[in-house]
């Protein structure tokens, strides 16, 4: 326990930095570029407190991969863009020291407390011991699939994206014509992923940990968010919605009618 509430805190250390450097910058969304390298702060932080085991590694890579990726592929989507919607209305009817002070507790240190809620699976793999192999490669496979799943489709709608002609135009190529949102897929399969390599090491307890993450991703940060807002604000999403899967792949429908 010592050693998990340790990592807790360095979760909330590393937050309470970035909230210092995004007060006089006016721009909370800095938060969103560190929560893939907070999970590899608490992994290594529980790693090393645990006496480096060597199977920890079978946990840290794909940790160290992913929260690399994401971070690295957030800080380019947002860069020069200015503060992400979501927390520019938060501000609205509040001076600057009140959301300044409630933004620290309701968005960075609310999650740096996820981070490490949701890494339990890491917590139980990166502490080392002899996993069920099986479960470790199937885990892998698991993560391995949904890493370059969701690198795909980062990099076709960022592609999209940079060309001119499809400003204000619905992303409907590639892996975006089978399912109106293949990065959570990938997200939600690596998830998957890390579940089983922490259930490989005993970890049967991190498994909420993952429907979490899951939920996160389904209600609240992630598909419901973004087809809300895109139907109403982006002309043809609804068209674009209704002949598209959300999440899983699958074949275009044919529209009614």
């Amino acid at each position: 326990m010592a050693v998990y509430i340790l990592g807790l805190l360095a979760a909330l250390a590393l937050m309470s930095l970035v909230w210092i450097w995004s007060v006089p910058f006016r721009d909370a969304s800095l938060v969103d570029r560190f929560w893939g390298l907070g999970f590899i702060v608490v992994a290594l932080v529980w790693w090393l407190l645990s006496g480096m085991p060597a199977t920890g590694w079978v946990m840290l890579i794909p940790v160290i991969l992913w929260g690399l990726r994401l971070s690295g592929h957030i800080t380019w989507r947002n860069w020069g863009h200015g503060e992400d919607a979501r927390y520019t209305e938060m501000r609205e009817d509040r001076s600057e020291y009140a959301f300044a002070v409630r933004s620290l507790f309701t968005i960075f240190w609310l999650q740096g407390a996820l981070v490490a809620v949701i890494g339990l699976p890491m917590f139980a793999g990166v502490r080392g011991g002899e996993p069920v192999w099986a479960l470790v490669w199937l885990g892998w496979a698991l993560w391995l699939f949904g890493f370059l799943y969701e690198s795909v489709a980062d990099w076709q709608l960022a592609r999209f994206k940079a060309d001119p002609e499809n400003r204000g135009r619905v992303m409907d190529r590639g892996l975006w014509r089978f399912s109106r949102h293949p990065n959570y897929f990938g997200e939600i399969v690596l998830w998957l992923g890390f579940g089983l390599i922490g259930l490989a090491f005993g970890g049967w307890w991190a498994l909420p940990s993952v429907a979490l993450m899951i939920f996160l991703i389904l209600r609240v940060s992630g598909v419901a968010l973004l087809d809300r807002r895109m139907t109403e604000g982006r002309p043809g999403y609804r068209e674009y919605a209704e002949r598209t899967n959300a999440l899983i792949p699958g074949p275009p429908k044919t529209p009614a009618g």
